[in-house]
């Protein structure tokens, strides 16, 4: 159903740009001018599609760090996030990362649970909205 595919930001922009912008800026109303930043371009991006059409979306930054992950509403619950975090946890163990780290969205932190995540220190806002700190070993 879903083809996932890992891109250095200048091949992974539009399609990431544009989910994110759907996702975090419409969506939740973060602000347009800090949802695109200076990791991307160092990061590895993972975008996942169905059919020909990009549903999904994550970055993979150098020190494992994964981040900016985004599905867009209809596709939510089908598979394409589970697909996206898993490929992006082995691409970072086979990059010598012993750990994954991220910053969950508070709404989120049952998914991460249920891929083997533990929380890590107390809740805090990030662009309004609830986050977590959130671990996994490799």
């Amino acid at each position: 159903m879903f083809r996932i595919e890992l891109m250095p930001w200048d091949k992974a922009r539009g399609h990431a740009s544009a989910i994110r912008f759907k996702v975090f800026v419409e969506e939740q109303r973060v602000p347009a001018e800090i949802e695109l930043d200076a990791h991307d371009e160092e990061s590895l991006h993972a975008v996942v599609f169905s059919g020909d059409s990009p549903v999904a979306t994550a970055r993979l930054l150098p020190d494992g760090h994964i981040g900016r992950m985004a599905v867009l509403k209809e596709w939510r619950g089908k598979g394409a996030g589970a697909l996206m975090l898993t490929t992006l946890m082995k691409m970072a163990k086979l990059l010598g990362h012993r750990q994954i780290l991220l910053s969950a969205q508070t709404h989120a932190v049952p998914f991460y649970r249920a891929h083997g995540f533990t929380e890590e220190g107390e809740e805090y806002m990030e662009a309004g909205i609830p986050h977590q700190d959130m671990k996994r070993a490799l």
